[in-house]
């Protein structure tokens, strides 16, 4: 009896009908999952470029703000508060062109706004004498930044 199994093709491997059911629950489970990740994936994605843009439009605010503060307080005769305030506009700006392709500023008004940063010095001494001549310096200097920020802006409504 030995003999004629030995000489026998072994028997094809069948799967069991209880195998059969796991494999059509894990996929069934699978294809489950992915309707349910897929659109929360998308959804992700679009809050995040959302987040994104709003991030990069309170920098641009941010800095305006800081310039805005440091005009304000000049006027005002608080010169080492404007002097901060103008710092931090320095800063900021610094920090919005430093990000790159990530900023919300186009590589044009990038260069345009790099030409602010010749008057840092001037300003900030100017506000560390308490001389009253900051105060034209920093609205020149606002005049300057609104007018490429307002391209910013109204090109990135127009699109």
């Amino acid at each position: 009896m030995n003999a004629v199994n030995a000489d026998a093709p072994p028997k094809p491997v069948t799967s069991t009908p209880l195998m059969r059911r796991i494999i059509f629950y894990t996929d069934l489970l699978l294809v489950a999952f992915l309707l349910g990740f897929v659109p929360m994936w998308l959804k992700f994605r679009q809050c995040s470029r959302t987040l994104s843009e709003a991030e990069r439009q309170l920098n641009l605010a941010r800095t305006q703000n800081a310039l805005v503060s440091a005009f304000i307080d000049a006027r005002l005769g608080d010169y080492e508060p404007a002097r901060q305030a103008a710092s931090d506009f320095f800063t900021f700006l610094r920090a919005e062109i430093d990000r790159g392709d990530d900023t919300a500023l186009s590589p044009a008004q990038r260069e345009e706004v790099q030409l602010l940063f010749s008057q840092r010095d001037e300003i900030i001494t100017l506000l560390a004498r308490s001389d009253p001549a900051a105060v034209d310096r920093l609205s020149n200097l606002y005049g300057l930044y609104r007018n490429s920020s307002y391209h910013l802006t109204h090109s990135q409504i127009a699109h």
